[in-house]
């Protein structure tokens, strides 16, 4: 089925816009990155490869649009499980790299279910949610908790604390929009950093660690703190305007580890410099303030919940990536969205705009 014109008209060009940017951005930043790091042969491999994820990916993001968001609530309950399936599978034939078990071979490529886990977990959620209308108390959050509670544990065991935590970003985000008392809010709060100190000891070494580097990087200059290290000194560097594309001697020189994936921002600091970090950020709060707006004019309470959950969970990864780069956020493994190299991130974020694009263009109950 082909989006009518009249839909067509009423697209929000601005979300595609930006994200669009951010997405040509990106190819640049991770060319640039890993430019030097590879065989002349695979230059361009990591460009290449995103370079084809990104056409698929609008392919996937058109069958997106294609269809009235709302099918998508009758199957919350089969996306859950489905979401259960697949974090399972990973704890009994996933792939082990850098320390956690996280990936799934399929061919020549790997996907991180975890990933995906996060829009699977927004849909189900926002089903559940819809469903059961306003939380009065703890008895109503509690069933809520749980439902979201078991996908949590078990990406917090592969171990992936990141993903976790994006978990608890989109439950806050969403129980707020479906109208929980603030009281209870802020008991839940209150009792989460009542809790940090016992739950300190559940940590592993590696977690501790990655908190003490946080708060100190030179306590392991050459291990844990070595990445936040280097980052802040590449940004540093790069001053107003940069160094220019390939001139980032931190990355280049391959000083700072993980350079086109989890700290890409760095890159955009030492070669783009101040501007160029000022203009990503534009370009992703131009993204979350579309998303607000989109869930302000939703015509619909699981459409308005999709969009709060959306946009919760690219806020909270563009907060902590960002944070995490300059020292300001501990060490967590969380890819800044559209930016950073990774089939599974780059899928499920373009996905995430397909969807707030859907309820965009049906919020007042347009037809085809």
């Amino acid at each position: 089925m082909i989006l009518s014109k009249r839909l067509l008209r009423r697209t929000d060009l601005t979300l595609i816009a930006a994200a669009a940017a951010i997405v040509i951005m990106s190819l640049i930043i991770i060319g640039s990155a890993t430019h030097v790091n590879t065989p002349s042969e695979e230059r361009y491999w990591f460009v290449q490869r995103q370079g084809i994820s990104i056409l698929v990916d609008i392919a996937i993001a058109a069958f997106l649009m294609n269809f009235d968001y709302k099918i998508l609530q009758r199957y919350g309950n089969h996306f859950y499980v489905f979401n259960l399936v697949l974090l399972i599978l990973v704890m009994l034939i996933g792939q082990t790299a850098l320390g956690a078990q996280r990936w799934i071979a399929l061919g020549p490529i790997s996907i991180q279910p975890s990933e995906f886990s996060k829009l699977i977990m927004i849909i189900a959620l926002a089903a559940m949610l819809e469903k059961r209308g306003k939380i009065d108390s703890l008895m109503d959050l509690a069933p809520i908790a749980a439902y979201v509670g078991i996908p949590f544990l078990l990406v917090l065991k592969q171990p992936d604390l990141g993903t976790s935590l994006v978990f608890l970003a989109i439950f806050f985000g969403m129980i707020f929009a479906a109208g929980i008392r603030l009281r209870i809010l802020f008991g839940i709060f209150a009792a989460g950093l009542a809790a940090m100190p016992v739950l300190w000891h559940f940590l592993k070494d590696y977690q501790k660690m990655r908190i003490m580097v946080f708060m100190d990087p030179n306590v392991d200059p050459l291990g844990a703190g070595y990445h936040i290290i280097q980052s802040k000194i590449a940004i540093g560097s790069g001053m107003l305007f940069g160094k220019g594309l390939f001139g980032g001697t931190q990355s280049q020189l391959n000083f700072l580890p993980e350079n086109h994936t989890d700290f890409i921002f760095s890159v955009v600091g030492e070669e783009l410099g101040f501007v160029g970090c000022t203009i990503l950020l534009l370009l992703y709060l131009v993204v979350l303030w579309r998303g607000i707006r989109i869930a302000q004019n939703a015509s619909d309470t699981f459409g308005r919940l999709l969009a709060v959950g959306i946009t919760s969970m690219i806020a909270f990864h563009v907060l902590i990536n960002v944070g995490m780069t300059m020292g300001i956020m501990p060490v967590t493994g969380i890819p800044l969205p559209l930016m950073s190299y990774g089939v599974s991130s780059l899928t499920t974020n373009i996905m995430a705009i397909a969807i707030l694009l859907n309820i965009q263009l049906r919020r007042q109950k347009l037809l085809f």
